[in-house]
């Protein structure tokens, strides 16, 4: 009786205040959260993509210490995964970073894919682009890859010591030059000797995580695995 009552006025609180799946936009019902039943089955899986994900390995050459890159979904621009990463990055929904998290995990360790790390580290932003946000929406999807796998993660470990102008629009060469020398390891201590999983939201020309892959190299680390919830096509 009490779980009746429960979902009626559940039924009855979305028909004043319509939850609405970040994905698609339709009007989410029932247990449905974030996310909808639809969409949390036909996202466009980067798996599914073998063109696409043969191309991420590539963007990485000369990198010895990067063993494995990986993308949960495949970007396209006005789709499903755009309008999550902008509810993501602009419109405060960290839970949306969370629950892909752990949809890939998931999916990832369903499949024996996901990668044998010691520690779990963010792309950080600068302390000004962080003020201005007010959080860091690599932090969430680290967060959500840590719920399921258990692998403790760091959103501190790497640190970004200078303001960037964005990466939108620039060439990869402009890229690799806005971002050079901008990160260096806080904590070296949960780097040296480590096999660190490296995180972020979109992988488009991989500038800013070869950055990044260079200040954990330096600091020590023993190998490298990239996971991000998007890549560009």
């Amino acid at each position: 009786m009490r779980t009746n009552l429960s979902r009626y006025w559940y039924d009855f609180v979305d028909l004043l205040f319509p939850r609405c799946c970040e994905a698609c936009e339709r009007a989410l019902t029932g247990s449905e959260a974030i996310i909808c039943t639809d969409c949390r089955v036909t996202l466009p899986r980067m798996e599914s993509d073998s063109a696409l994900r043969a191309t991420l390995a590539s963007k990485f050459v000369g990198y010895r210490e990067i063993k494995g890159v990986s993308a949960y979904l495949a970007f396209t621009k006005k789709g499903k995964v755009q309008n999550l990463l902008h509810a993501l990055k602009y419109k405060k929904q960290q839970e949306v970073g969370v629950l892909l998290g752990k949809m890939m995990a998931q999916e990832a360790m369903a499949f024996g894919t996901f990668p044998k790390v010691d520690f779990i580290v963010s792309i950080p932003l600068h302390k000004d682009r962080l003020k201005e946000r007010g959080y860091n929406q690599s932090d969430a999807f680290a967060r959500g890859l840590s719920e399921v796998t258990g692998v403790a993660w760091s959103g501190e470990a790497l640190r970004r010591i200078r303001y960037t102008q964005s990466q939108t629009g620039k060439s990869k060469i402009e890229r690799r030059k806005n971002v050079q020398g901008i990160f260096e390891v806080a904590q070296k201590e949960q780097i040296a000797g480590k096999s660190i999983l490296l995180v972020d939201d979109v992988l488009t020309t991989g500038a800013t995580l070869e950055a990044c892959t260079e200040a954990l190299i330096q600091a020590g680390c023993s190998t490298v695995y990239i996971m991000t919830i998007a890549a560009a096509q």
